[in-house]
């Protein structure tokens, strides 16, 4: 059974950082794609960034560059989000999921987390 479980999310005042986890389970984590994803209230989920398999390629929303780090450690079947100069409109849910191509879309997607709210507020 594939379990995707995500940890790190929390309150962070603007300006603030934070480092969120996802743990994989039950798939072949280092074939995959793995992509942390958001969705904030009333808005469409959106990619936030990706990494491929070995960790040679990666790719951010504008949005986000300069500014997070996707990671991954094949041998802990772990995916990180580092977010640094943390925003208002950075508030959302954020989840991992896994896809068996690099230039998926996320509909296309295999496996998903429930995901882990981070809210950015003074």
């Amino acid at each position: 059974q594939v379990h995707l479980v995500e940890s790190g999310g929390a309150l962070v005042q603007p300006g603030g950082s934070l480092t969120l986890s996802c743990v994989a389970s039950g798939f072949t984590f280092n074939t995959y794609v793995m992509s942390w994803y958001r969705q904030a209230p009333g808005k469409e989920r959106e990619l936030v960034a990706k990494i491929s398999s070995n960790s040679g390629a990666t790719k951010y929303a504008d949005s986000v560059k300069g500014r997070f780090t996707i990671s991954r450690d094949n041998e802990k079947n772990t995916v990180s989000l580092q977010m640094n100069n943390l925003k208002p409109n950075d508030t959302a849910v954020y989840g991992c999921a896994a896809s068996r191509a690099f230039f998926y879309p996320l509909s296309r997607h295999d496996f998903w987390g429930q995901g882990t709210q981070v809210l950015v507020s003074s």
